[in-house]
């Protein structure tokens, strides 16, 4: 099943690199500055590394790095679907061998569907502990200093109509003000904890394995690191949890293997 699992990635891939074409060819470099974008290329990225380990059994992504993407890309498409103004049909962009699909519907919508269907389906789970929630909310803090230093270095660089340096208009200080802006800034940080927090809960309460990711390699306890370095402190990796359970009927230690 490990080929099942790196064809699905391969074509998560694929979505996020062909709905950010314009940015990372440099286009249209000023989508840099996206959120969307940088979530999508960083997922298409590691997409494709766990497709590789999935095809050749060497070790997955680390689970807080997958698990980080995951949850960007998943305020992505609800940000998309419910606080952004919808694209109009007019301004929709088509790859010219891909007519079909407009870049803005893979990066928005395909994306965050395939994404999730990978962590429920074919991600090991009881990897998450509480504390990945927080070092989650890392990311956006630093993306949103970039967005203003950005902003005030080149105040006409765009991405948006008539210059306009701020992606999206809950970061536009122009119009909000300090205030307006740091009040955003709460809602946005409690949001994404709140989602970071569900995602550990959905990786809590569903089972380890499933029979997709029973044979998925490099994945078994595999939480890795933290992003400064160290092992993360709590102990619900799931793999104590298996454990417990993991001794031979005689009593003594299993051979230890990685078959996930």
């Amino acid at each position: 099943m490990r080929y099942v699992a790196g064809v699905f990635r391969l074509v998560i891939a694929f979505f996020c690199l062909a709905g950010t074409s314009e940015t990372w060819s440099f286009a249209k470099p000023a989508n840099f500055v996206y959120f969307t974008h940088q979530t999508n290329l960083l997922l298409g990225i590691t997409m494709l590394w766990a497709a590789i380990a999935s095809f050749t059994g060497t070790k997955q992504p680390p689970a807080w790095l997958k698990g980080m993407l995951t949850l960007n890309i998943l305020i992505t498409g609800i940000v998309a679907a419910a606080i952004l103004p919808p694209t109009d049909p007019a301004e929709f962009v088509f790859l010219s061998w891909l007519p079909g699909i407009p870049l803005v519907r893979m990066v928005h919508v395909i994306a965050p569907i395939l994404a999730t269907v990978d962590f429920l389906v074919f991600d090991e789970h009881k990897r998450y502990p509480w504390s990945y929630a927080f070092w989650w909310l890392l990311y956006f803090p630093v993306y949103l200093a970039f967005v203003l230093v950005r902003a005030q270095i080149w105040p006409n660089s765009g991405p948006e109509k008539g210059g306009d340096p701020y992606p999206y208009g809950f970061v536009n200080l122009r119009e909000l003000g300090w205030a307006g802006l740091g009040k955003n800034i709460m809602i946005y940080m409690t949001a994404f904890c709140i989602a970071g927090l569900l995602l550990c809960l959905i990786d809590h309460v569903l089972p380890r394995r499933t029979p997709l990711t029973g044979c998925l390699p490099g994945t078994s306890g595999s939480r890795g690191t933290l992003p400064d370095g160290s092992a993360p402190a709590d102990g619900d990796d799931g793999a104590a949890a298996d454990g417990a359970g993991a001794r031979a009927h005689d009593g003594t230690a299993p051979h230890s293997s990685n078959v996930a």
